[in-house]
Formats: C-alpha cells, sequence, structure tokens
C-alpha cells in the first residue's frame, strides 16, 4: 500500500522556499536567514575559533587556515545533517562530526589542525553565536531597508507639509491634518523603531559545557590568555559584541533581539494599514506604486490589489506571537541547559529575521514609490464640511456669547451642532453656518473672521511644528546612506 504522496513531493534540493509566506519568498532572506545560513554561520564560528585559539598559541600553526577551508559550506550535505541532528538534539553536533573529517582530510602535511577544532566549547556556544552571527548580517540588511524607507517617509513629510486631509479617529473624520504629519508620524514609528535596531548588542555566547568554563580554564592553565580575553577575541572575529559572562541560561539577548525586530514590524504594520485603507477606491488618496504581475487577481482582471501592504501586515500580525515563544523559551530555562525550551527559540528567531527581512523591502519599494493624491484627500476633507471645525469655533466664539436661557457659550454653539446633525449629510455644511450664523450676531462675529474660522487650513494647530520637531530627532534616518543600495 502506497501512501498516496507523490514520489517528488520534497524532491527539492531548495529546501524552503517561502511557498506560503510570500513576504518572505526571496534570495535575499533564504541567503541570509535560511538553513544554509544557519550552517554557514556555525562553520564561521568554528572558523572563527580555530583563528582565536592559534593567535593565543593554544593551536598549532596553520590550523586556521585548514580548519577555514574545512568549513566552506558547500562541503555539507545540508539535508543529511539536519536528518542526524535528530540523534543528539542539535545540529552542531552532525555537523562537527563531518568538520573534523574534513580537517583531518585536509591536513595533509599533519600538524594537527584538529586541535583547534571546537576545543573547550559546547554546541550551545556555537549555536547560540552562531544564531547571534546571522542575526547581526540580517539586521544589517534589515537597516539599509529602514534607512532607505525612512528618507523617502521623510520626503513626503516635506513635501506634503501644507497637503491637506482629513485625520480620523474611531473610524469617522476628527480634525483637519496634512498629510505631510501623518508621513512624519510613519517616519517617527520606523526610524524609532530602527535605532532600537541599530543599538542592540549581539554578543558571543561563550560558557562551556555548563556555563563555568572549566574547559577553557584548563585549556588556558600555561597560557596569558583566558576564557575571557578568548572570548573577546572571537567577538572581535566575528563582528559581535562581547559578553561579561556566559548567558546561556539568561536569553535576555535573544529575546531583546526579538522585541527590536517585532517593533519595526509594528512599525510597518501601522503604514501599511494606513495604506490599506486610503487606498480603497472609495477613499482613493493614495495607491501603491505600479509593477508589471502585481496585484493581480486570479479571477478579476481589473482588479489591483495593494499587494505590497496585504504583505507587510502579514509580517506584522506574525510578529507577536513569535515574541511571545521567545518569552516564553526564556522563561522555561531550568538548570544549565533547558530540555526542550531552547529548541523553541532557534524556529521562531529564524523566522522573526525572515519575516522582517522580507518586509523591509516590500515597505522600501512601497514608500518609494507611493502615489499621493491630493484632490482625493481635499474631497474627503470636504465631506463633513465647516462641522469638522467644530471643535476651533466653539474654542473661539464661545467666550463672545453671553449666558442664555441658563445656557453657557459653548453649550450654545454644542446646540448648533445637534441641530445641524439633524440636517442631510449633504446639507450639513451649509446648514451648520447658517445656524452659527444666526447663533452670532455680526456684531461679534464678522463675516470675515467667520470665514477664516471655517477654514480646514486654519485650525491645524502644530502640525507643522509637529513634523519640523519628528524630523530633527532622528536626522540620521531622514536621508538615505550608501548602505541602502537596492537589494537586487
Amino acid at each position: 500500500m502506497t501512501s498516496g504522496v507523490p514520489a517528488s513531493f520534497g524532491s527539492g534540493a531548495g529546501g524552503d522556499a517561502g511557498l506560503l509566506s510570500p513576504v518572505s519568498a526571496s534570495p535575499l532572506v533564504a541567503a541570509l536567514t535560511g538553513d544554509r545560513a544557519v550552517l554557514a554561520a556555525i562553520l564561521a564560528v568554528e572558523s572563527g575559533w580555530a583563528a582565536v585559539l592559534e593567535k593565543a598559541g593554544l593551536a598549532p600553526a596553520g590550523s586556521a587556515a585548514v580548519v577555514a577551508s574545512a568549513a566552506e559550506a558547500g562541503r555539507y550535505d545540508l539535508a543529511d545533517v539536519a536528518l542526524r541532528a535528530q540523534g543528539g538534539g542539535n545540529p552542531v553536533i552532525p555537523l562537527l562530526s563531518d568538520l573534523r573529517k574534513h580537517v583531518t582530510a585536509l591536513d595533509t602535511e599533519g600538524i594537527g589542525a584538529g586541535k583547534a577544532v571546537h576545543t573547550s566549547l559546547t554546541s550551545q556556544d556555537v549555536l547560540d553565536t552562531a544564531l547571534m552571527l546571522m542575526a547581526h548580517t540580517t539586521v544589517g540588511a534589515v537597516l539599509a531597508d529602514v534607512k532607505r524607507t525612512t528618507a523617502a517617509l521623510a520626503a513626503l513629510a516635506e513635501q506634503h507639509a501644507d497637503t491637506l486631509c482629513v485625520g480620523r479617529s474611531l473610524t469617522q473624520h476628527s480634525l483637519p491634518f496634512t498629510f505631510g504629519l501623518r508621513a512624519a508620524q510613519w517616519f517617527q514609528g520606523v526610524a524609532a523603531a530602527g535605532r532600537q535596531l541599530e543599538n542592540l548588542e549581539l554578543p558571543v555566547q561563550f560558557g562551556g559545557a555548563a556555563g563555568t568554563l572549566a574547559a577553557g580554564t584548563v585549556l588556558t592553565a600555561d597560557s596569558p590568555a583566558t576564557p575571557f580575553t578568548l572570548a573577546e577575541s572571537l567577538a572581535s572575529q566575528l563582528g559581535l559584541a562581547a559578553a561579561p559572562a556566559p548567558w546561556h541560561t539568561n536569553r535576555l539577548a535573544v529575546t531583546s533581539l526579538g522585541h527590536a525586530l517585532a517593533s519595526v514590524l509594528d512599525a510597518f504594520g501601522k503604514i501599511a494599514a494606513d495604506v490599506l485603507f486610503l487606498s480603497r477606491p472609495e477613499v482613493a488618496e493614495l495607491a501603491e506604486p505600479r509593477a508589471a504581475g502585481r496585484g493581480v487577481s486570479s479571477a478579476m482582471p481589473q482588479k489591483q490589489n495593494p499587494v505590497l501592504s496585504v504583505l507587510v501586515r502579514s509580517a506584522a500580525l506574525q510578529g507577536p506571537q513569535l515574541v511571545a515563544q521567545l518569552h516564553l523559551a526564556a522563561a522555561n530555562f531550568n538548570d544549565e541547559r533547558p530540555d526542550g525550551a531552547w529548541h523553541t527559540e532557534w524556529p521562531a528567531l529564524r523566522q522573526l529575521l525572515a519575516l522582517t527581512l522580507g518586509a523591509a523591502g516590500h515597505l522600501r519599494e512601497l514608500t518609494e514609490g507611493l502615489q499621493v493624491f491630493p484632490e482625493a484627500m481635499r474631497r474627503n476633507l470636504d465631506l463633513a464640511g465647516p462641522l469638522l471645525l467644530a471643535e476651533g469655533v466653539s474654542a473661539a466664539v464661545s467666550p463672545l456669547l453671553e449666558e442664555k436661557d441658563g445656557r453657557t457659550g459653548k453649550q450654545q454653539l454644542q446646540d448648533v451642532v445637534d441641530r445641524t446633525l439633524q440636517a442631510p449629510s449633504a446639507e450639513q455644511g451649509a446648514t451648520y453656518r447658517k445656524l452659527l450664523r444666526e447663533a452670532v450676531p455680526a456684531g461679534l462675529l464678522p463675516d470675515l473672521r467667520l470665514d477664516e474660522l471655517l477654514d480646514p487650513a486654519s485650525y491645524l494647530g502644530e502640525a507643522g511644528g509637529i513634523s519640523r520637531r519628528i524630523l530633527a530627532a532622528y536626522a540620521d534616518f531622514a536621508t538615505a546612506t550608501p548602505n541602502g543600495a537596492n537589494r537586487g
């Protein structure tokens, strides 16, 4: 009896290509966060450690070169390593076995290069450090896109500083607003999250079998080096942060990284949600950049779906659960190496990295090509008519009115609003102006002053000043950097 599964199912060499995660389905995401990237990072840690030991005189001269050659990722059967990882519960163990075989084969001069492989380390040291190394590379790519996104948003904020639109509160029109301020607020969210990610420390993990550095102490017994100086050298070698002590059971390094990534996704999600609403045909204030084949429907040839925003939002909606998994694991790190909690970190952290990197590229493309329609913004602003200015009118006019029938000036103006709302929507603008004119004599409020109060541009508060303060607070994110080049 056969299983009914096609013979070709699962036989591809590409591994997880992101078929069900289109937001992160890209060659760059796969290259930086895929299984091959994890394997390469593990090998880079082992190779880096060999270089540290040789430099400290704790491994034979020439060992580092042999190990580096043996640590070329292309030498290893990824699927085979993954399958054999079940034997010890992590991929370092089978990969280390293969690495040692390659080192032995390449050590043609018999210098004993194998002595430099994994000496005084444990699997968690290598895998934790490898994940920090992979994160370091991925975060760099994320920040490159983030800074191009913030540069695009800063440009929109400046270009549309005076572009009137309507602010919305609990789905309803609230007050006059500017698109420049909306773009500046988007900018602030992304820049603040980006700065948090940029300032994050990604440390090397070192501790040995139980976190006491016992094997490292033996290794350095007759050397000026110590386990701590070796760990600092490894951090320098890999471009990671040094740690003052082993953190194998204190997972703040992991949860802080997860939190920073999720914060970036939160800021992305806010923009995506706004663009999705503002690009609805009945609103039509914004539109995503067009590209061949993007936004198509399998059934409706006329549709142009805002796919970039959809993909970004899909990533943002997944972030919180993944961070929750990291915190759940951290809270359950029992003993000196936990029985399962550590293992649950790996896929959650890698998925967060993949989603953030994928979403960063889509949002960068969205913001750099965003289409803005000021005429539609003004049309939607005018839907509420002068009634939208009721707050400002009340503040300016109520002090002019004497108490009447026991009602204050503010209450009298509220009566005007309440009566206006009883009129049909299409007539409310004219009704409000008429009733307001009746309630407030021209001697107290000349027509010219009334016109000023009913002009949306007159009631923007500090919109322009807020935008300028935001851009100034994150000036380093307001212009694109050379590192933000197209990702191909």
